[in-house]
């Protein structure tokens, strides 16, 4: 009965997918829906873009083993980030009436920074996409009592996003996240009733979680641990920020104001809700102590769904399992799309720029399919976490793409020779770091050591990060080699101008574009 529930469910979401394909007609309705989405669906999409597999099994596991010190990157770093960033998007953003991030970067800076930028951003995706894909291949393996192996449930879940991102784009993403936010409230909050019967109730567990020091927030007072804890809370705030997928579900939104509160609202519902898995796997410590705490240590991820298998009424499973598909498939699917319209239209349209709009939605759909081939192999290799997986996607923003998009926002001095000084220091520094840290600087010498010792002690993408803004200040500031200094007014409308004019001159030559 679980695997037909699931089977049917599956079905009836690629349906709704397909369906809303016959909506697409332009590379804006593929790419940002057209710009028409209301409060609700802006709403429910940053949540359940969000809502994926590294909250319903990365962050729940990981905060049974190390507590909240240990989640502080999700949800706390990445519900912050969805708020700051509707606040920027939404103000600073939104009216220049683009498809992605790269094309601000372009028009702010210059091509080479929006090509730099852009790939940033692509990389960024990997892993977090194949979080998504790998949680997949472990769902279908669990339902299925592992007849379905957890490589064959990578590939079958992978083709399934595949299959509705590809014809429906945003628009069948949006759609799907509406009604799949809704399945996985009703889901979590109902397996969440369930399993608080089974411990006694709610207080207890919470009461026991307090007891064990699993709600202490702040680490020691010990310098080098708060640098740890603070670095985990600033790569996912700051560097998710510059991410495809936050700006498209934001700049979907039909009116600024609609994509400040959608994602004000959503982050808030994300933040909140994420706590009910970590509620249920917990739980699962107290039900059954010696088969939950043999999991933490061999494999943490399967906590949740043993505990839903084994102590839950078939109904309850069905429901938690189509929460959690629910979850995958919305996040998936947005992580899917995202680089993919990045890369699309910020490294291939460069190369062909009188390319039709026809064309151009090809050349996306084309790109998710490449993308999802790149991103299953990873995940089928790859030995990482789910949540780690995630964590570390966004190391790669942080150093290179958040420092041009924030300073090129808010500091009129800010130069396209700053940019490429910010992206190429921030990035080498970073790759370095981690380079020397994961070797010990055992064959580079004395300056290496020293490298390496800063790197155990401070994160590495903290210091790329910090080298990214000497870069960005230095190469503003210092006499200019590449490109022309910005002049000293407001930056924002002369770019709204100027995608003004590009939008009047698109509409007016469309046989150019």
């Amino acid at each position: 009965m679980l695997i037909w529930f699931v089977v049917l469910y599956l079905l009836v979401s690629i349906g709704i997918g397909l369906f809303a394909a016959t909506r697409v007609h332009s590379a804006k309705d593929f790419a940002v829906a057209g710009r028409h989405l209301p409060l609700p669906v802006v709403t429910a999409t940053v949540f359940a873009t969000w809502f994926g597999a590294e909250a319903v099994f990365g962050v729940s596991a990981t905060f049974v083993k190390e507590g909240l010190t240990g989640v502080v990157a999700d949800p706390f770093g990445s519900s912050m980030c969805l708020i700051i960033a509707g606040v920027f998007f939404s103000r600073k953003l939104y009216k220049l009436n683009i498809l992605t991030l790269g094309d601000y970067f372009r028009l702010r800076y210059n091509r080479t920074v929006e090509v730099l930028t852009t790939l940033c951003i692509v990389a960024s995706y990997l892993g977090w996409v194949s979080a998504q894909i790998k949680a997949l291949g472990l769902v279908f393996n669990v339902v299925t009592a592992g007849y379905v192996s957890q490589t064959a449930g990578m590939i079958l879940g992978a083709a399934i996003v595949l299959t509705y991102t590809t014809f429906g784009g945003m628009l069948s993403v949006a759609i799907l996240d509406f009604v799949q936010m809704g399945v996985i409230m009703g889901g979590m909050l109902y397996i969440g009733y369930v399993v608080s019967g089974l411990t006694g109730g709610v207080e207890l567990v919470i009461n026991h979680a307090s007891a064990a020091g699993k709600l202490d927030f702040f680490p020691p007072p010990d310098p080098w641990l708060w640098l740890t804890f603070l670095g985990a809370w600033i790569t996912m705030m700051l560097g998710s920020i510059p991410q495809q997928d936050v700006f498209q579900r934001i700049t979907s939104a039909k009116s600024q104001k609609i994509a400040l509160w959608g994602s004000i609202l959503g982050a808030s519902i994300y933040f909140c809700f994420t706590f009910v898995p970590m509620f249920i796997a917990y739980s699962a410590t107290l039900i059954d102590p010696e088969l939950f705490n043999g999991l933490l240590q061999t494999d943490s991820q399967l906590v949740l769904p043993t505990l839903v298998l084994q102590h839950t009424p078939v109904f309850a499973q069905a429901i938690f399992f189509g929460a959690v598909l629910s979850a995958i498939m919305s996040c998936s699917s947005a992580t899917l799309l995202a680089p993919s319209v990045a890369f699309s239209e910020n490294i291939v349209r460069g190369f062909f720029p009188h390319m039709g709009d026809h064309q151009f939605l090809k050349v996306m759909r084309a790109s998710i399919v490449i993308f999802a081939g790149i991103v299953l192999g990873f995940a089928l290799y790859s030995s990482a976490s789910i949540f780690k997986m995630v964590e570390n996607a966004y190391k790669v923003t942080l150093a290179g793409a958040f420092v041009p998009l924030f300073f090129g926002a808010f500091w009129k001095r800010a130069t396209t020779q700053g940019a490429l000084a910010a992206i190429i220091g921030g990035l080498s520094a970073w790759l370095l770091v981690e380079a020397l840290v994961s070797t010990g600087g055992a064959r580079t010498g004395d300056y290496a050591y020293a490298l390496a010792g800063a790197g155990q002690l401070v994160p590495p993408q903290l210091i790329g990060l910090a080298v990214s803004m000497l870069g960005m200040l230095l190469g503003s500031l210092l006499p200019q080699w590449v490109g022309r200094p910005t002049p000293p007014i407001d930056i924002h409308a002369v770019l709204h101008h100027r995608a003004a004019a590009e939008t009047q001159h698109t509409t007016e030559h469309p046989h150019q574009h």
